[in-house]
């Protein structure tokens, strides 16, 4: 299969181009070494980094207004450089051999983050049906399923679903987002989902609004606990 990907797409740093890099497929070492990792201090709760020097474990103002309806959430790398690239080809230009990367960062995340944490299955944050046809994907989906591969964990992208579609995050403020996923997620298949512990996994988090609102549905569905692990944060 390997043979077969590097026919397909040679194996080129996506950040400088240096041929077949070493550290991960296609990011090599030099670029993923000024990747900005996200590191403590940060919210006990939902991870969210925070500047100086904090000296306990912390819940972030958000986070004590408003407890979140997963158990924590964290984050590899900050949404920019190499690791932000990668996401943005994944998601806008169909670049899924750059999957394994990701997935694989992900892995190294969950290691570090969630020492020892386990896992029933592994749900991503899914699409809404009309934008998942017209993308042909779920970049959640793809990272899930690949890490679920790493992990021996089943990937259940069928167990939660997006009822109604929602504009991009993108530009919106934080209200805006909590406003915009409210009550767009549901679970199915709540016998496959009752007393289990989730991992729910998506591409970027920024406020937490998106993987919050799934929290809660996953919660509601009968699901046991529910930890985020995404790839950036933005």
């Amino acid at each position: 299969m390997t043979g077969w990907l590097d026919m397909l797409y040679p194996r080129n740093c996506i950040g400088c181009g240096v041929s077949a890099p070493e550290t991960f497929r296609f990011i090599c070492w030099d670029c993923w070494s000024d990747a900005s990792m996200v590191e403590p201090p940060f919210c006990a709760l939902c991870g969210d980094p925070v500047a100086g020097s904090v000296e306990h474990d912390f819940i972030c103002y958000a986070c004590s207004a408003e407890k979140p309806a997963f158990d924590a959430a964290r984050s590899a790398v900050r949404y920019e450089g190499v690791a932000g690239e990668a996401l943005r080809q994944l998601k806008y230009e169909h670049a899924l051999h750059l999957v394994p990367d990701l997935a694989q960062i992900l892995f190294n995340c969950l290691q570090a983050e969630f020492p020892g944490l386990e896992v029933d299955r592994i749900v991503p944050v899914p699409l809404f049906h009309v934008r998942r046809r017209e993308r042909g994907y779920n970049q959640s989906g793809e990272l899930a399923r690949a890490l679920g591969s790493l992990l021996r964990v089943k990937s259940s992208a069928g167990i939660l679903r997006r009822i109604r579609p929602t504009a991009t995050q993108t530009n919106l403020t934080a209200p805006q987002r909590l406003s915009n996923v409210r009550n767009a997620f549901e679970t199915r298949r709540e016998q496959q989902l009752a007393g289990k512990r989730i991992l729910l996994v998506d591409d970027v988090m920024t406020t937490g609004a998106t993987v919050n609102a799934c929290a809660k549905a996953l919660k509601k569905g009968g699901a046991a606990s529910v930890h985020v692990l995404t790839v950036a944060r933005g």
